[in-house]
């Protein structure tokens, strides 16, 4: 990889994978989901092992169940918002250390520390008010965590029901690493959220065999109905939101569930086929392509055996024909270097947009967030959208 490609921070420079999954956690920090130091401490014992995801996922567990057993010691000791800041970090560390195994089963176990660890200090803080809660979804549920609105003062921050967005995952992350992603932040302005699970992400794959699919608006529908259903929700004023893959998910159920007030695509699709005919064919050819997690994860999210069948499963996850359809107003945030999804990926998927109002904002290097998913300056990156989420859910109301 070129010195002008780098990641700006290569905490392991010869391998993209390793250096991206430190910084999901290292750009956690401005919102309580990481401390440099035990970061660092995990980095240096990985340093001899790079590559050896089962040594990552070893050592990821290690400084989380450290720091988790000093955060119920402070609780048993009565000092319980000192405990759930500690059991908050835990919880990221578990997850972003169980994302590179390949088979699961061997980190459930772990995984499940992680949500409990995040269960358990949401109940023990008094702001942001967190509530673990059930999305029905044909015929079963979703597991989703719904952040309280704080309420806001000003002219345009009403004191009735609050706007709300709705976030799915990505390919491979987690509503638990989601929430450290800016949501604190985007609560302290009026907005709710509620973090959802999908099909093939976090809880939903893991414990209830809710296999990826492409239609999005069956899960995205009952996140907005649910969301309405709530009395301090305003039901006109819930938009949709997701991160990487997300950018497929998002842009999908906006197209379909025409009821979502507003969408953000943190980060483009277009062809998701494409893209991983293009990652197989380096792979086959001996290249490394841009991953954030090992390729099998793609099979393990399908319910297949073969790349083949992952391919077939693929077929539906195209853009075109779909963002036409998108009518409530739409921002696309991508970075400038994306390694992923190269920009003119981005450029074409937003040229399609049918909505009226939408926006295209690409982060330079010179300004940061020159990344994939503004992987290294996750807080421009936030902030850019959850300004532009207040002009489009308070400034139009």
């Amino acid at each position: 990889m070129a010195k002008a490609d780098e990641l700006s921070f290569m905490y392991f420079p010869e391998d993209y994978r390793w250096s991206h999954g430190v910084l999901i956690a290292l750009n956690s920090a401005p919102w309580g989901g990481a401390e440099i130091d035990e970061v660092n401490r995990i980095g240096l014992r990985l340093k001899t092992k790079i590559g050896d995801d089962n040594a990552w996922f070893q050592e990821w567990a290690r400084e989380a169940r450290k720091v988790e057993d000093a955060g119920r010691a402070h609780i048993a000791a009565g000092r319980k918002t000192t405990g759930a800041q500690y059991l908050f970090r835990a919880a990221n560390y578990y997850h972003v250390g169980e994302r590179f195994l390949q088979p699961k089963e061997s980190g459930l176990a772990d995984y499940k520390r992680g949500v409990d660890c995040f269960r358990d200090a949401a109940q023990l803080i008094r702001r942001p008010k967190i509530e673990h809660v059930e999305v029905p979804y044909e015929g079963g549920s979703l597991p989703a965590v719904f952040v309280h609105a704080e309420e806001v003062p000003g002219p345009n921050h009403n004191k009735g029901p609050a706007p709300a967005m709705v976030f799915f995952d990505g390919f491979d992350v987690t509503k638990e690493i989601q929430y450290f992603k800016g949501v604190p932040d985007l609560v302290s302005r009026g907005i709710a959220c509620l973090l959802v699970d999908g099909p093939g992400n976090g809880e939903a794959v893991r414990f209830r065999n809710q296999w990826l699919h492409h239609e999005t608006e069956r899960y995205g529908k009952a996140a907005y109905e649910y969301l309405a259903g709530r009395k301090e929700i305003d039901a006109k004023r819930i938009g949709v939101m997701a991160i990487s893959l997300g950018g497929y998910y998002a842009p999908r159920a906006a197209a379909f569930e025409q009821r979502f007030a507003a969408c953000i695509a943190w980060g483009a699709q277009w062809d998701y086929w494409e893209i991983w005919r293009s990652r197989f064919e380096k792979l086959d050819s001996g290249k490394l392509p841009s991953l954030s997690v090992a390729w099998q994860h793609l099979l393990w999210i399908f319910n297949v055996k073969t790349r083949d069948e992952a391919m077939k499963k693929l077929e539906g996850f195209r853009l075109d024909g779909v963002v036409q359809k998108i009518a409530c107003p739409f921002l696309l945030v991508h970075g400038e270097g994306d390694e992923q999804i190269p920009l003119p990926i981005a450029q074409k998927c937003f040229d399609a947009v049918g909505s009226k109002h939408k926006t295209f904002k690409v982060f330079t290097r010179e300004e940061g967030g020159y990344h994939h998913c503004q992987i290294d300056n996750a807080s421009i990156g936030v902030a850019y959208m959850w300004d532009w989420l207040e002009s489009v859910l308070f400034d139009n109301h």
